[in-house]
């Protein structure tokens, strides 16, 4: 994985690499939408490409995350950006869980991946 500097330069990259959606958490649900097209993604639609931690050099409560996300199912390559320490989003989704995979166990693989049923 590439290290950036700053967040705007890893979502200026993952722009430029074609992760051009603009992903958000849809409240009170369970997925991920791309609110341009109308699409909502469940944790069993897309996989996690690449994600980059982000902290504010004065301010610890500015730390950030951005995951460049893709979806074979939908056609679909996007960035989605959430806080994580204090103002992370508590959520204990199948969506939380696939996020926050690839940080807590690289070493799972295949089965071992959170999917909307687990």
């Amino acid at each position: 994985m590439k290290n950036y500097e700053t967040l705007v330069d890893a979502t200026n990259d993952l722009l430029q690499r074609g992760y051009t959606a603009n992903l958000s958490f849809e409240d009170g649900t369970d997925s991920i939408q791309d609110k341009s097209q109308n699409i909502q993604l469940t944790a069993d639609d897309f996989e996690v490409d690449e994600f980059y931690r982000f902290e504010g050099a004065s301010n610890p409560s500015d730390m950030s995350i951005v995951y460049a996300i893709s979806s074979t199912k939908y056609n679909l390559k996007g960035v989605l950006v959430d806080a994580y320490g204090v103002y992370a989003n508590t959520s204990s989704s199948a969506i939380e869980a696939k996020l926050h995979h690839g940080q807590i166990g690289d070493h799972l693989h295949g089965e071992d991946r959170p999917t909307a049923s687990n």
